[in-house]
């Protein structure tokens, strides 16, 4: 993929967001902005710029806020126990409504689906989640067509990943889509990533 102007992506970060589906992700982007010759840029950045509490406690000081982010080719929402509240939060789900004309591309790591789909991001559309929020979903928008065994669902401008650890698969996703699979492979070689679970 080429475009005129430098690829930013941004994470967004918020209190009790799940701490995977934060440096999962960034550590993936990051390292991708380090060894692309596209010059990516990876941005954390917080409703209003603030420091953040994440789901165990891991505090998180991000490098802009919402409204000073700019431009962004791609969104990546975390899910944790903090996206039970962002589902009520109408201000929230108004601003990623906004975001749809602006931003290509936008992702949903873990419950982050349950955000989009209180959005009406979703509706109509195949998406995944954690497996244990698959009810969650279904009462926010039966119209999603709930995948329970892909680690993530790539429809078009919206791609969606299941619990956790499958932000990592995502975002490796992105880079390959973004740049390219050999490119990927270089991130994913970089982080010395193979799962291959020992339990």
């Amino acid at each position: 993929m080429t475009t005129g102007s430098a690829l930013r992506v941004g994470v967004f970060v918020f209190d009790d967001a799940e701490e995977l589906d934060v440096a999962g992700p960034w550590q993936v982007l990051a390292t991708w902005a380090r060894l692309s010759d596209l010059r990516p840029e990876a941005v954390t950045f917080s409703r209003d710029g603030s420091g953040v509490r994440l789901a165990k406690g891991l505090r998180v000081l991000p490098d802009t806020s919402a409204e000073e982010v700019g431009t962004m080719h791609v969104l990546v929402h975390p899910g944790g126990l903090g996206t039970r509240l962002l589902v009520g939060d109408h201000a929230h789900l108004a601003w990623l409504r906004s975001l749809r004309p602006h931003v290509p591309l936008m992702a949903s790591v873990c419950t982050g689906a349950l955000v989009f789909a209180a959005a009406g991001l979703l509706a109509g559309r195949p998406a995944t989640t954690h497996w244990g929020a698959f009810d969650e979903l279904a009462q926010i928008d039966p119209s999603v067509t709930a995948d329970t065994e892909a680690r993530f669902v790539d429809d078009g401008d919206v791609v969606t990943s299941a619990g956790v650890s499958a932000g990592i698969d995502m975002s490796l996703h992105l880079v390959a889509r973004l740049e390219g699979v050999e490119v990927a492979q270089q991130v994913r070689r970089a982080l010395q990533y193979d799962p291959a679970p020992p339990v």
